[in-house]
């Protein structure tokens, strides 16, 4: 169901979501921050991604290396992207695996509940590699209103957000 309906919401601009980003303390106090490069039908983030980088600020995307794992890349600016797996611009940037260091990461899914929990897109990426980061790095996800649901089934690897933003 939740496919369905992201294959039939148009995606706009990103602008409310960036003024919510804003307001939230964790990420303007962010140094090195984790983002994605969003697909046609997730919440956009290149606006953000290249005004985050402008500031100075560690940008990191994930680059898909296999069929189970992700690593992450620095990005620096439109230059760094590729198309990779999936028809998602990977970042080429340098390597990054000081995953401790890492103050907020922004989270796409298909659907969150009000609790944090998060429905992937069933490949396990996230899943596999939220396990990697620090406990003290804050997780956001990202959602349009449509995907957020009074449920989301979670097994015992699956690692919560600590605020979903909505729009």
């Amino acid at each position: 169901m939740i496919r369905q309906r992201k294959q039939q919401h148009s995606v706009g601009e990103s602008s409310a979501f960036i003024s919510r980003l804003k307001e939230n303390s964790h990420f303007t106090h962010a140094q090195t921050l984790l983002l994605y490069n969003a697909l046609p039908d997730e919440v956009p983030t290149q606006t953000l991604i290249n005004e985050l980088a402008a500031q100075g600020k560690t940008v990191l995307l994930p680059r898909v290396v296999s069929d189970t794992e992700m690593e992450l890349r620095r990005y620096s600016g439109p230059a760094d992207l590729q198309q990779g797996a999936f028809g998602i611009w990977e970042p080429t940037g340098e390597l990054f695996t000081a995953y401790a260091t890492i103050d907020v990461a922004i989270i796409p899914g298909m659907a969150f509940d009000p609790e944090g929990h998060r429905l992937g897109r069933g490949k396990g990426y996230y899943d596999r590699f939220l396990a990697k980061l620090s406990p003290s790095t804050y997780k956001i996800g990202l959602c349009f209103s449509w995907q957020l649901v009074d449920y989301v089934p979670t097994d015992e690897h699956d690692i919560p957000m600590d605020e979903v933003i909505v729009q």
